[in-house]
């Protein structure tokens, strides 16, 4: 189901909840960020790493992956000497986040973390990370429960976002205005 369908055929009300401002967060207290790089693992994520890139004014790599070469992946962009920032709206089976943070190291990225709004993990997906050496920290938000799996794989961190959550429904509740959250988070 896509997104447009979700909020042009909607009985209830609906609001999208962004994790860039937690992310945001995440990074700068974690990432030297003046050696660092955000990196989207496909064309389809380009408007959110771009988004993180401008408000961490980082510069922005994009992997293209061409469709009649299916393990074939294209760096636009210079991550030499640099800690990349793979940035997706999800990690299910982890394939492609491997795949990039691989094809990130061949071109010279000092380091690699991916950092993710739902970390799902399904199938393989924790051998495929624990495989992957090029991938040294996966970071995702705590909207899909993952306490289990972070034992089976010590590069795997959480973000809390459930007082984003919280104040969500509060205003929800309130008649306040959610967007607020995320026009106004702090930049720090």
């Amino acid at each position: 189901m896509s997104s447009r369908w979700i909020y042009t055929h909607r009985k209830y009300k609906v609001d999208n909840l962004y994790a860039e401002p937690s992310s945001t967060r995440w990074i700068r207290d974690n990432v030297d960020v003046s050696k660092a790089v955000i990196v989207s693992p496909d064309a389809g994520g380009a408007k959110r790493a771009t988004s993180l890139a401008d408000r961490l004014d980082l510069n922005f790599a994009l992997i293209h992956k061409e469709r009649s070469r299916p393990n074939e992946m294209t760096l636009v962009g210079n991550v030499k000497d640099k800690c990349a920032i793979l940035v997706d709206d999800m990690a299910d089976t982890c394939g492609t986040l491997a795949k990039a943070a691989n094809t990130l190291r061949e071109h010279g990225a000092s380091s690699i973390v991916a950092l993710v709004t739902h970390g799902i993990f399904s199938g393989n997906a924790l051998k495929t990370l624990n495989d992957c050496d090029a991938l040294s920290r996966v970071v995702a938000t705590n909207t899909v429960p993952f306490s289990e799996k972070r034992k089976q794989c010590p590069k795997l961190e959480e973000i809390d976002v459930s007082p984003t959550l919280a104040e969500a429904c509060r205003r929800t509740h309130n008649g306040e205005s959610v967007s607020f959250l995320f026009s106004h988070a702090p930049m720090e």
